[in-house]
């Protein structure tokens, strides 16, 4: 795969490139040495695109993780315990609260990362919520969001994000007091 755009989100491009450019080397050999060919294993159901062979979000998935993990990148999991003292008085609890949690594709010395094959929410999501949680958790100061540009989301099922959009919402939305540095990379085959 290439690197064919990047967005800098609340300084993200300047934050990543000082403190952890061995780290931004790491990834962007990630996304070279990921074969799209090998991730086009889709075979499509939907309406508009019957028969025809697309990329798989789980298989590009996985060949990040095989690039990253021996480079000691980790997956970081954290359990959620959810509070039961919203409840209103007479509400009774039927479903167990158990087992929740938050997790980051990949977490290198405080830099995190997430590969976004999804939808438009779960984009938005990782980089104005679950990023700033793992901040906040102590687990991150960084973030970088890894997501199709729009040629590459139209080779895959409907519905997939892509960073032309994303990149339009995040500068509509501006920059909250809260939100962490972030690169958004945009790939593509």
């Amino acid at each position: 795969m290439r690197l064919a755009a990047q967005y800098s989100f609340n300084n993200g491009l300047n934050e990543i490139t000082q403190r952890f450019p061995h780290l931004l080397a790491e990834i962007k050999d990630a996304i070279r040495a990921v074969d799209a060919a090998q991730s086009r294993t889709k075979i499509s159901k939907e309406k508009t695109k019957v028969g025809r062979m697309l990329y798989s979000p789980v298989a590009l998935n996985k060949a990040f993780k095989k690039d990253l993990y021996p480079k000691g990148w980790k997956n970081l999991s954290v359990d959620c315990e959810y509070p039961t003292t919203h409840y209103l008085e007479d509400y009774e609890i039927r479903s167990s609260l158990k087992g929740a949690f938050r997790d980051m594709d990949f977490v290198k010395d405080r830099l995190g990362v997430e590969v976004q094959f999804g939808k438009y929410s779960f984009m938005v999501y990782n980089v104005c919520a679950k990023m700033t949680i793992f901040r906040n958790l102590n687990f991150i100061d960084c973030g970088i969001e890894i997501v199709p540009v729009k040629a590459l989301a139209l080779e895959m099922s409907s519905g997939v994000s892509y960073f032309e959009q994303f990149v339009w919402d995040l500068e509509s939305r501006g920059v909250a007091d809260i939100d962490i540095p972030v690169l958004i990379l945009g790939i593509d085959v």
